[in-house]
């Protein structure tokens, strides 16, 4: 990871001890030193020069007195760091310290969270909990209209906190780092790593064609990995700069990767290794105080995944002799919903409230958690 992100995060960290800041990097090469800051009318007091080449032992000893603040690197721009984005945006606006500086509410209150696959269906709801609870969020995914109108919809509420929008393919780890390093530059950090952009496709083994599980094991699984390993680099970061703190990653797995599932074991098989990638980059990153875990919904029956009239579970089980007799939609959902001991489907609430514990509880991971209205019981 560049050595910039790496810088970023780091003054994050350090610009507030009461709540996560967010830092801001501004590539202007017009004020890449201190004197420039002063002379364009930046007030001095808040202004501190770091050298680019400075180490992390260094940044962790560096102090910075003032919140919000404003550290130039020379030859690179500068980092502006608030309570929050909206601050950030007061800052540039008035190049002032003198106003009342907002602070974001809520149990998320500063945080940054990114969510994929988050245009739509459980992703969106996520999102949408976590931006109410104060968080800083990023949507990311493919879809780049319904992120964008999703993004637009957040940010008219104009809180302290800030949605944004990245373009992402999960299973491409390029575009994953492209995601991460735009969530540095735009919120300073990542204090939660979301992975729930997930396709499903389902078949038995005559049906199914080799390109078709090839593609959603580039995403299901694969697509997790890319998610952990970037976003594991910057978090490193964060919690080496304060020794209380702690980040999360968390898969949004699925029942199916607790029981086997007939005629879809494309997908069961990568949500089966996906808990195992979960229990290994628990094992590795906990001493970093970096918690990793994974959600296990059951059945969204309301979101797009199963209720699409042509790409849904609904239809596509219908269509694959999936429950045996069934004639209609109706009957597939009847099915299903009869094996829940609770009588219904798995609601974004469940999966939020699931989440929540997860964060808030510091000392588990590496966990598999149900969250499945009786259906999976841990034993």
């Amino acid at each position: 990871m560049n050595q910039l992100y790496k810088i970023i995060a780091a003054i994050r960290m350090k610009a507030s001890s009461d709540i996560l800041a967010t830092a801001q990097f501004f590539p202007d090469k017009n004020i890449s030193t201190k004197s420039q800051a002063i002379a364009a009318g930046w007030p001095a007091q808040i202004i501190t020069e770091i050298s680019p080449n400075i180490t992390l032992d260094e940044l962790k000893t560096l102090t910075i007195a003032s919140s919000p603040n404003m550290v130039v690197i020379p030859n690179e721009g500068y980092i502006l760091a608030a309570p929050s984005a909206r601050d950030i945006e007061k800052i540039i606006t008035s190049k002032s310290t003198n106003d009342d500086y907002s602070l974001p509410e809520g149990r998320m209150a500063g945080k940054t969270v990114i969510v994929t696959g988050a245009a739509q269906g459980f992703g969106q709801g996520i999102a949408e909990s976590f931006f109410q609870e104060g968080a800083n969020v990023v949507i990311a995914d493919l879809n780049d209209v319904k992120g964008t109108q999703l993004v637009n919809q957040l940010n008219k509420e104009n809180r302290a906190n800030k949605a944004f929008f990245v373009k992402c393919d999960v299973s491409n780890a390029a575009s994953v780092e492209e995601m991460v390093n735009l969530s540095i530059i735009r919120f300073g950090g990542i204090d939660t790593l979301i992975s729930n952009a997930g396709i499903l496709r389902a078949g038995g083994l005559d049906e199914m064609e080799p390109s078709v599980f090839e593609l959603m094991t580039k995403v299901n699984y694969n697509g997790f990995f890319h998610c952990a390993k970037a976003g594991a680099a910057i978090m490193k970061v964060q919690t080496k700069m304060k020794s209380n703190y702690f980040a999360d990653i968390i898969q949004i797995n699925s029942k199916s990767g607790l029981k086997g599932s007939n005629k879809n074991f494309a997908y069961a098989g990568a949500k089966f290794g996906g808990i195992g990638l979960t229990q290994s980059f628990a094992l590795e990153l906990m001493p970093n105080r970096i918690k990793v875990n994974a959600i296990c919904p059951g059945n969204f029956f309301e979101g797009p995944l199963w209720s699409d009239p042509e790409k849904g579970l609904f239809i596509q089980y219908l269509n694959a002799g999936k429950v045996p007799g069934a004639k209609s939609i109706e009957d597939v959902k009847k099915h299903y919903e009869s094996q829940v001991p609770a009588g219904r489907g798995c609601r974004v609430i469940d999966v939020v409230r699931a989440i929540f514990y997860a964060i808030e509880q510091e000392y588990e991971t590496g966990q598999a958690i149900p969250v499945t209205g009786g259906q999976n019981m841990l034993s």
